[in-house]
């Protein structure tokens, strides 16, 4: 389902500076600028500083603007840069009659924001066990029999989801049936990617959310099954899929652009998958990476994309009656693109793709933003 989801929105529009820029000095700029409806803080800071995760800097010469994640359309910024030159003391707030800006457009990012999670294990979560006249697939205003859900109440809302993919290193990422057994032949949709050292672990399975519904009718004495009645228009439920308890709030939709902490840029972090396609993307494209919240990665870490360093044959040293050992070549590792992480769990993160020289690709590792 990961691979799937990048067609609903990646026609959305999204302003960002070019790869080539990120490498290259910033040019003179004006005295002020005035934000825009259309702007996001990374094409705010892209434009002005060439660095969209040094964003803070702007708000060092911008006290007038009181909280640094509410930017709003009129609001004037001072590019000064040291405060000789600052001119917050007659710059005002612009009108607060548009809602503010955020870092990215959340319609880039929205369906990986509702839809999915990432967790440890879903083996222990309560099931669809059966549907409605004994259907193989069921939609809103039918109902599910759910096994395994205890401490329930009539009238108490869950999520559907379903497993589609086991993260993990160094083996290959799988993809799952509903009952989370690997598809028949599952891999080739997924490049191989090896763990350097001993690191051999699963990260996660990605849940996508397919339906809602309420409870209807508990299990008893009677009945060894819970009733769920569907109401979501999503897609259709079968046997197999999971129940997760609805959250107030999900996740975070706000997103501030940050350098990563220490430990995450000294992490070894690679591009795990890439949403709705092989192996490889492109600006605004999502991929889900090798880290999250133990690396010390969150909403808004800013990561660099580069191609691992190869070997390449040294064509002057190795002859027909000649193969010395020095025969090959290290290459440096090579700038592909930078990503800002919008969702984060425990050991996988989604990010998307911001800008980049070229296409980001599984297997590919993450760095700080300003890796050279």
């Amino acid at each position: 389902m990961f691979k799937r989801l990048r067609t609903a929105f990646a026609a959305a529009t999204l302003t960002v500076a070019t790869g080539a820029a990120a490498f290259e000095p910033a040019a003179a700029p004006a005295n002020t600028y005035v934000v825009q409806s259309s702007d996001t803080l990374w094409d705010i800071a892209g434009r002005l500083l060439q660095k969209p995760w040094q964003w803070p800097q702007l708000w060092q010469v911008n006290p007038q603007l009181h909280d640094p994640h509410l930017l709003y359309p009129g609001d004037v910024l001072s590019l000064a840069h040291d405060e000789r030159t600052a001119v917050a003391g007659r710059l005002q707030p612009g009108p607060r009659q548009q809602a503010p800006i955020d870092a990215i457009a959340l319609s880039e990012v929205a369906p990986f924001l509702k839809n999915l999670r990432v967790s440890d294990s879903f083996e222990t979560l309560p099931y669809v066990v059966a549907l409605e006249d004994n259907r193989l697939r069921a939609v809103a205003g039918q109902l599910a029999y759910i096994a395994d859900l205890n401490d329930t109440r009539p009238g108490q809302r869950y999520a559907v989801v379903r497993p589609s993919v086991r993260f993990s290193l160094p083996r290959l990422n799988q993809d799952l049936e509903p009952a989370g057994e690997p598809i028949a032949g599952s891999g080739h949709l997924w490049k191989h990617y090896a763990a350097p050292g001993p690191r051999r672990e699963t990260l996660g399975y990605e849940m996508v959310q397919v339906n809602l519904g309420t409870i209807t009718h508990v299990a008893d004495g009677h009945n060894q099954v819970a009733t769920l009645r569907l109401q979501d228009s999503g897609q259709e439920v079968r046997a197999g899929d999971r129940l997760i308890a609805v959250e107030p709030i999900a996740y975070d939709p706000h997103f501030f652009p940050h350098p990563p902490t220490a430990t995450a840029a000294a992490a070894d972090l690679r591009v795990l998958a890439v949403a709705d396609a092989f192996t490889t993307g492109g600006t605004r494209d999502v991929i889900a990476i090798s880290g999250g919240t133990r690396e010390g990665i969150d909403n808004g870490t800013v990561l660099s994309i580069w191609r691992p360093a190869q070997r390449s044959s040294d064509r002057i040293k190795r002859s027909r009656f000649s193969r010395p050992d020095d025969a090959t070549r290290r290459l440096p590792d090579e700038y592909a693109a930078h990503a800002l992480v919008f969702r984060s769990f425990d050991k996988v993160s989604y990010a998307l793709v911001m800008e980049g020289i070229k296409p980001a690709r599984v297997g590919y590792a993450l760095k700080h933003p300003d890796a050279r």
